[in-house]
């Protein structure tokens, strides 16, 4: 599931909120995952990491709707070091990125909301 622009496909601030928000959701699910693998023998937990493509993207102006349209985040195994049984999950550190993601996703899904009322705010206006 992807963001879909509220504006335009050009729009470089918007294409930047719905990388973000897919980003964000995309970690929410890899968490998720780890944390119902926590007691699973020989899982290993698995990261999200989307802001280096979206500082990219951001620092090449003009061209980050089409550079965000093509990018996909960076997924991999964590560096947690493994327990007896084969799984790195790390309760705490798991929960403490659940809370920092839920909170990272409802800041910008209020920026994409108070955006949009901007947006029809200015349209109303004209």
């Amino acid at each position: 599931m992807t963001f879909v622009s509220l504006f335009s496909p050009t729009d470089g601030v918007s294409a930047v909120l719905g990388f973000a928000l897919d980003g964000l959701a995309m970690r929410q699910r890899t968490i998720a995952d780890n944390l119902a693998n926590v007691d699973t023998p020989g899982f290993r937990a698995s990261y999200v990491d989307f802001e280096g493509v979206l500082s990219a993207a951001v620092s090449a102006g003009d061209q980050a709707p089409a550079l965000l349209a093509q990018a996909t985040p960076v997924t991999g195994a964590t560096l947690t070091p493994v327990g007896p049984d084969g799984n790195n999950v790390d309760l705490r550190k798991e929960t403490l990125a659940a809370m920092q993601s839920q909170f990272q996703y409802q800041l910008v899904a209020r920026a994409v909301s108070d955006r949009a009322d901007l947006v029809r705010t200015a349209a109303g206006a004209v």
